[in-house]
């Protein structure tokens, strides 16, 4: 008896498969020809982002902390691969929809290019008119790669929806009947993968290709021209004590190492020749600033420790540097304040909001400033170029406004800001907290003397006390640097005898009113992260 050999993927009769993968194939080229539009055409929106930023303005409550919770500061590039395989998906169905007729397939594309457009369109920053090239552009190349790729997998020609009209004889002539496609060779079956993959391999040098033009066109560091006048009013030379301790977190963190947080995939790109600042609502005398006239102002320096609401116990999305900027309670008086202005709300030239209350801004304890410098240089792009807001005590997600556009005066009853209306807490001031920084957490360690070492905020109350306690024993008094201010963190060190075996080594903090860092454990949202930072180690 002649067996009959084993059948190949390849020679098996898989027409939904090979439609899919020729859909597939179409939907990578659309968006890689959308991204390289992008990349090339100054103005041009990136489609793929646009989308994004729709879906991150769409977020439903408690999203952002699920995505922090997985991704950490991935989360943005996790969006936007969540973003390409929904739309590979899609066009995997668009394929799989024309196997019978084309013109189903072509729609489905078409939807998604309105959809893109329409994202593209939203933007406060984007072309309307570009992005509608750049969705023809892409849909186009989608459809028509689409219909070679079909061609190629041995489908019939596209169907023409409804009855055929009167042949030559002026009889009607209804329309053919589907019939089974015939058995494919399996030569065709190879020149049709062949012929997708070198689409797909266009795709991906396409879209890689415009993706770094993307990203040389949003440079992150401040534009070239920049430059901002010395202050008028200097920070004092830095008096901090040093720590024994080696390669301790430094007390002024530097530009390139400061932490980025915002809901912007790509880097917004202000020109401050057309910037302006606009202080609009409850106020008696409505004001505009162009960049110069921010910069002619009287400008002051100080240090101040941020911190994202979004950072967890013993995380790194906090830091302290030196700010340089005009005095927001100036700027208010300038404007002259109306009664019942309970609220001041920052908003960015892509529409973010923040909002915080007028009274914290105005108390003679603190200095919030329209900040227009980091460490003496201008701001750099990713940091809010060419301003922003920098209110001391509070976390950014309620005051930090980064390419500040509109300062409004308002109540606080009339408005939520951008994260508020997704459930995080109306009033956001930063908790006290305490991490270790040395050793890390799992560290092998060998018996003797060992550096604990770390960092205490609790701004702007200032931290007076840091403490440490191995496994069950008593808390010990670390060692702290010289504070700058109230409004920045401090380096705290402990020299530890230790002995073998596995410990847990915990910290906490007093701020400046006496009150001890909770101990009570919760995450991020939605006011801050609560709990002990502490870390595992084995000696031996």
């Amino acid at each position: 008896m002649i067996q009959k050999p084993a059948e190949s993927w390849l020679s098996r009769p898989r027409p939904a498969l090979r439609a899919g993968v020729a859909g597939i194939a179409a939907g990578a080229a659309g968006i890689a020809s959308s991204e390289l539009v992008a990349g090339i055409v100054p103005g041009a929106p990136s489609l793929l982002v646009s989308v994004g930023s729709v879906v991150i303005a769409l977020q439903p409550p408690g999203a952002k902390d699920v995505m922090t919770s997985l991704f950490g500061t991935n989360d943005k590039t996790a969006l936007n691969v969540a973003v390409v395989m929904v739309a590979l998906a899609v066009a995997a169905a668009a394929g799989i929809l024309g196997r019978s007729n084309f013109s189903s397939g072509a729609r489905i594309f078409l939807a998604f290019g309105l959809v893109a457009f329409a994202a593209a369109a939203l933007q406060p920053l984007g072309s309307p008119a570009l992005a509608a090239v750049n969705a023809i552009v892409a849909t186009s190349i989608a459809v028509g790669v689409l219909r070679i790729l079909m061609a190629e997998a041995g489908f019939a020609a596209p169907v023409r929806l409804g009855l055929r009209g009167p042949d030559r004889a002026g009889a009607s002539v209804a329309p053919p009947r589907s019939t089974p496609a015939p058995r494919m060779p399996e030569w065709n079956r190879r020149r049709f993968l062949l012929r997708s993959g070198q689409f797909l391999i266009g795709a991906l040098a396409a879209g890689t290709l415009g993706h770094l033009l993307l990203e040389i066109r949003h440079p992150s560091g401040p534009p070239a021209s920049a430059k901002i006048p010395a202050a008028a009013e200097t920070a004092a030379p830095l008096a901090v004590d040093s720590l024994p301790a080696p390669g301790v977190t430094p007390i002024v963190v530097s530009n390139d190492s400061f932490y980025r947080i915002d809901t912007e995939l790509l880097v917004p790109q202000v020109d401050a020749s057309g910037w302006q600042l606009k202080v609009t609502g409850m106020v008696d005398h409505p004001l505009t600033f162009s960049y110069p006239q921010l910069l002619a102002m009287p400008l002051f320096e100080q240090y101040v420790t941020l911190a994202c609401v979004s950072n967890p116990v013993g995380g790194d999305l906090v830091g302290n540097t030196l700010w340089t900027g005009a005095h927001l309670k100036q700027i208010l008086a300038q404007a002259g304040l109306q009664a019942g202005a309970t609220q001041i709300v920052g908003r960015s030239v892509d529409g973010f909001t923040v909002g915080f209350p007028t009274a914290w801004a105005l108390d003679p304890s603190r200095e919030p400033m329209v900040a227009v410098g980091m460490n003496r240089s201008p701001l750099s792009a990713e940091h809010g170029y060419p301003a922003r807001l920098i209110v001391p005590g509070l976390y950014g997600y309620v005051s930090a406004t980064k390419w500040l556009s509109e300062i409004q005066l308002t109540t606080r009853e009339a408005f939520d800001a951008y994260w508020v209306a997704l459930g995080w807490a109306k009033d956001g001031p930063i908790l006290t907290e305490s991490r270790i920084d040395h050793p890390a957490d799992g560290s092998a360690l060998a018996v003797g003397q060992v550096d604990i070492d770390g960092l205490a905020w609790a701004p702007d109350r200032g931290v007076d006390a840091v403490e440490v306690r191995i496994d069950d024993g008593p808390w010990q008094e670390a060692l702290l640097s010289r504070a700058i201010s109230r409004a920045t963190w401090v380096q705290w060190w402990l020299r530890w005898q230790a002995t073998p075996g596995t410990h847990t080594i915990q910290v906490r903090a007093t701020d400046g009113t006496g009150t001890i860092q909770t101990a009570t454990v919760s995450g991020p949202g939605p006011a801050g992260a609560t709990g002990y930072d502490q870390v595992q180690v084995t000696v031996a």
